[in-house]
């Protein structure tokens, strides 16, 4: 499953509202959020196939990115249930961030 581009700040908070959503915030110009977008849909694709991901382009949605608090990229955030349960900024390991979600799913009854 490919990462759905948002672009309004509605539409962002329409998904937010389901049961899972992983987002990454990124942009054109950031060479590690291209990178790291196909190893993220790859790792939900495998490990949480139920998730639903978003991707935020801050150079095309900037107030949806100001609205949001994201002033530098990438920023990785998880949402259940409608509230943020994780968030990463920068640099950070995408295997670390599957082993906490893990670690959230087995604390919630997903």
């Amino acid at each position: 499953m490919a990462m759905e581009t948002v672009c309004g700040e509605a539409q962002l908070q329409a998904r937010i509202a389901g049961p899972a959503l992983l987002v990454l915030f990124g942009g054109a110009h950031c060479g590690v959020c291209q990178a790291i977008r196909p190893r993220i849909e790859s790792m939900v694709a495998q490990s949480f196939p139920q998730f639903a991901m978003a991707y935020v382009d801050c150079a095309q949605a900037p107030a949806v990115c100001a609205q949001q608090g994201v002033f530098s990229l990438p920023v990785l955030r998880f949402y259940l249930g409608g509230q943020l349960a994780l968030e990463r900024g920068r640099s950070f390991s995408l295997q670390e961030v599957g082993a906490e979600i893990e670690r959230l799913l087995g604390l919630f009854s997903f």
